[in-house]
């Protein structure tokens, strides 16, 4: 007969990290939050790849593209380019995030002479971006023709109509720099000639690159960068079990770092043969990740076929209607914490530890702690990045408020029927994803900057200054429904913005 677990599957918010001894060296001025990506022998080597905030970008149309992925590596964690588009496009994109070096940004706004300062308003409205390249075919490395700002033009007297040509800042009138600069000598262009942007041309005046002031002050606040050997931004990127022999070595050429098997569930042989295929051609020199598993059989089974890291999740997206629709999955702090637990019996058989990322249910910036300390290496969002200016979806107006676009992997409009076969044809035949908005909430650093103190916070609270010393510690109680209603704001009138 079927088998029957009686303990229930259990949610990040059914948990609460009691506090431990605070000593004098917990300040979060002191919190190191590096974690391992992939698999090492602990005693004998160090992990191969790391990122320095347990940070990662979900394998999302909407969320993560190169520009993103550049926003995050900045920051000290990682993204994983969407594998729902041809293999040549998603290979662009991870050698865009590998060739964009600190400060040197590729131009992904550009208009033609011909355009008109209609296309221009709407291309600001879409990107956000002032500051919009002129170039002869209107692609990012066309022969430059100048440039055109928001400060080039006044809406209220303009006619919309008229061509970009009357309003840019011509060539021959613009400061350039040429192509194999320093940072360092961009910069001083910059400064000495007052200037916000310095394109940079190659011989035959095409457009290398954009270097713009604010970059500078950035780079200067971006310390935890997560780079590779020759100082270049790292990148993930996702397979699914279908074109894996003709999409990875497109990858592994573009300098993809790291590759994910994107999977609602991973226990499958079809993720087995991915996995070994890129083991075998690459060996060690390709790492991969492998999943989504729920518990610790499945956790096993990528393992021994060669993963080097494991997803964990099932249905807990906000996007993910998994459950909704074949009731299959698992609360994600029971998931995490089952998987957990085999992997530090695998560590303790082997000496090998294998990370694992902790792939939705994250509701709450405390969540995102709460994963860390039942054993996740780094987490997994897509909501909570989908909402930035840096994810490519499209900002939209719903009544007062300003959205962003979402929708999951498992909507007929991502198309990515791949991520969901079973062995049939090629075609969706129901739906595991929604398609929906998240508020807008602006530009991702100062969103991450906010969440990271909380984290660094919690630590120390916990008596930790680093991850490992936090899984060590935790200590965790259940709350009950009424607790949790104790612990949010109740028994008050809110104080509004027009109570003055």
């Amino acid at each position: 007969m079927a088998q029957f677990f009686s303990e229930a599957s259990r949610t990040f918010s059914e948990y609460l990290l009691l506090p431990n001894l605070t000593t004098k060296d917990c300040i979060p001025e002191n919190v190191i939050l590096r974690t391992p990506l992939v698999k090492f022998k602990v005693g004998h080597q160090l992990p191969s790849l790391e990122v320095n905030i347990p940070f990662a970008s979900a394998i999302m149309q909407a969320v993560s593209d190169h520009n993103l992925a550049i926003a995050l590596a900045r920051q000290g964690g990682i993204s994983f380019i969407y594998g729902s588009q041809s293999i040549e496009e998603q290979a662009a994109m991870v050698r865009t995030v590998k060739n964009h070096k600190a400060g040197f940004v590729v131009s992904d706004s550009n208009v033609k002479c011909d355009n008109t300062i209609a296309d221009v308003v709407k291309l600001t409205e879409e990107t956000g971006h002032s500051t919009i390249a002129v170039t002869e075919d209107g692609s990012p490395s066309g022969e430059l023709f100048g440039l055109i700002t928001d400060k080039d033009y006044r809406l209220s007297r303009v006619d919309l109509n008229a061509e970009v040509s009357e309003f840019m800042t011509p060539f021959p009138e613009l400061i350039v720099g040429q192509k194999g600069i320093t940072i360092e000598a961009a910069n001083d262009l910059i400064w000495k000639h007052k200037i916000n942007c310095l394109p940079i041309v190659d011989e035959n005046r095409k457009l290398v690159h954009l270097v713009f002031r604010k970059d500078y002050d950035d780079h200067k606040k971006n310390p935890l960068e997560s780079v590779d050997s020759q100082k270049r931004l790292i990148v993930g990127a996702g397979i699914n079990t279908r074109d894996y022999k003709e999409r990875v070595p497109a990858l592994v050429a573009a300098g993809a770092d790291i590759i994910c098997v994107d999977s609602s569930e991973g226990y499958t042989e079809w993720q087995s043969d991915t996995i070994q295929f890129i083991k075998d051609k690459y060996g060690d020199a390709v790492k991969v990740g492998g999943g989504n598993v729920v518990h610790g059989d499945a956790f096993m089974y990528l393992v021994e076929a060669g993963a080097d890291f494991i997803k964990v999740g099932i249905g807990g997206g906000a996007i993910c209607i998994t459950r909704e629709q074949k009731g299959i999955g698992c609360g994600q702090a029971t998931a995490v914490i089952e998987v957990a637990r085999q992997r530090d019996q695998y560590l303790q058989e082997t000496g090998v530890y294998v990370p694992i990322c902790s792939d939705g249910g994250i509701f709450q910036d405390y969540h995102i702690g709460l994963a860390l300390a039942m054993g996740a290496d780094f987490v997994m969002m897509g909501r909570y990045f989908a909402r930035f200016d840096e994810s490519p979806s499209k900002l939209r107006k719903l009544g007062m408020n300003t959205v962003k676009e979402y929708w999951g992997e498992g909507t007929k409009r991502a198309a990515n029927w791949q991520r969901y076969h079973e062995g049939g044809g090629p075609e969706l035949l129901f739906e595991e994803g929604a398609d929906a908005y998240v508020p807008y909430a602006g530009k991702m650093n100062d969103n991450l900057k906010t969440t990271l103190a909380k984290i660094r916070s919690l630590l120390c609270n916990c008596g930790a200054i680093s991850l490992p010393e936090f899984r060590q510690k935790a200590r965790f109680v259940l709350v009950s429904s009424a607790s949790i209603r104790e612990g949010g704001v109740h028994d008050i009138i809110p104080r509004t913005t027009q109570d003055g």
